[in-house]
């Protein structure tokens, strides 16, 4: 008789290193514009770091956000990363956020579970409570988290939540549905699952062309 075998998913760790930088928007119209000019990320990150083009007050600094922009920018198609380059209004931010879910399983599962699922039940207010708790719940999944020192989670969270309210996602503790353009949310859509669960919206509700 065969040995029967338990299949246990074992989720893969958290990359926590979102410390600084908030959602990096302006600074992505730089980068985006350098990757359309010199073809790859490779070649725009250099570009960043030697020229200062984000403006740190150190190399060392300049190194490390230039590391942190071009590993979120890169998971956005080049049809998205040049809409961020000239796009008007707030579609560079709305891409920016969907770059950060996408870099940080912790960043988009939150912005699933707390920020959207909030808003469709009605809760329209999101502070640091709502992060705690949802640290907490993922820690009995996610032991790394249980290593992360109280200052370090103090500093993701405040880095979080100022990507949301510079995403315009919240404002003052409480949640704002944003108004995605069509070209956005066609890009969104074009992902499976969609990454409109990024976002605080009714998908029945976002728009199509005209």
């Amino acid at each position: 008789m065969k040995a029967s075998r338990v299949h246990e998913t074992i989720p893969q760790p958290y990359r926590l290193s979102f410390l600084v930088g908030g959602l990096f928007a302006e600074e992505s119209r730089v980068a985006a514009r350098l990757h359309g000019e010199l073809g790859d990320w490779a070649a725009a990150r250099r570009a960043l770091d030697e020229g200062n083009l984000l403006h740190a007050r150190t190399h060392a600094t300049a190194v490390r956000l230039a590391r942190e922009l071009v590993q979120r920018m890169a998971t956005l198609s080049d049809e998205e990363t040049a809409h961020v380059a000239t796009a008007p209004g707030p579609d560079h931010r709305h891409l920016m956020w969907v770059a950060f879910c996408r870099r940080y399983a912790f960043v988009g599962e939150f912005a699933q579970e707390v920020l959207r699922d909030g808003f469709l039940l009605g809760a329209p207010a999101l502070g640091a409570g709502d992060f705690e708790r949802f640290w907490a719940a993922k820690a009995l999944w996610h032991h790394e988290l249980d290593a992360v020192k109280p200052s370090t989670r103090s500093k993701l969270r405040v880095n979080l939540f100022l990507a949301m309210r510079q995403a315009e996602l919240l404002d003052d503790g409480r949640i704002l549905s944003p108004l995605l353009s069509c070209e956005v949310a066609s890009f969104l859509r074009a992902r499976t699952p969609s990454d409109l669960r990024f976002f605080p919206v009714e998908d029945a509700l976002v728009g199509s062309p005209a």
